[in-house]
């Protein structure tokens, strides 16, 4: 028998379609499409110098932290595991990507103000090695770019949490 795929989100879906989103947004890709070189599947490179790292999820603690020597386990009270991060190594500062899709009303659309929450447990993380944060979020704009989120829109520009629609600049990760 045939499934018919989810097109619009909620319930049982919700991850499944979410991931469909996460997975045709890659930084790899624009990253590789603005002309920087990827090594070993997270290594950036620009004219043959590492600038950075495209880490996504659990490569967070098992790549990045703790070959700095951080054990999250021991800082934070649960993982944290960004959609994907840029560890831009040039201006020491980790730029957490936050994913976030919907095709109908439901608990993603609360998610977006629990950022400082998250940026809070990021810094105990980072804060010992002396990286910064920045807290991003990449939304659809099938859903997201709609009045009916300008209270989120407002919130995040004033607690200075960036936010783009389908493509994330690669300026906005601090390299151009």
């Amino acid at each position: 028998m045939l499934k018919i795929p989810n097109k619009y989100g909620g319930g049982a879906q919700t991850n499944k379609n979410g991931l469909l989103f996460e997975q045709t947004t890659s930084l790899n890709d624009a990253l590789m499409n603005a002309g920087f070189e990827i090594h070993n599947n997270y290594e950036v490179y620009m004219n043959n110098r590492l600038i950075g790292y495209s880490i996504n999820q659990a490569e967070f603690a098992t790549v990045f932290l703790k070959s700095r020597g951080i054990n999250d386990k021991m800082i934070n009270s649960k993982r944290w595991e960004p959609d994907e991060a840029f560890i831009n190594e040039l201006n020491h500062t980790v730029y957490i990507i936050e994913k976030k899709f919907q095709h109908t009303s439901g608990s993603v659309d609360e998610k977006l103000a629990t950022f400082p929450f998250k940026i809070f447990e990021y810094k105990k993380l980072l804060d010992p090695i002396g990286y910064n944060i920045i807290y991003t979020y990449l939304l659809s704009s099938e859903w997201f770019h709609a009045p009916k989120y300008q209270d989120y829109y407002d919130y995040m520009d004033l607690l200075g949490c960036p936010h783009y629609f389908d493509i994330l600049p690669v300026e906005a990760l601090g390299i151009r």
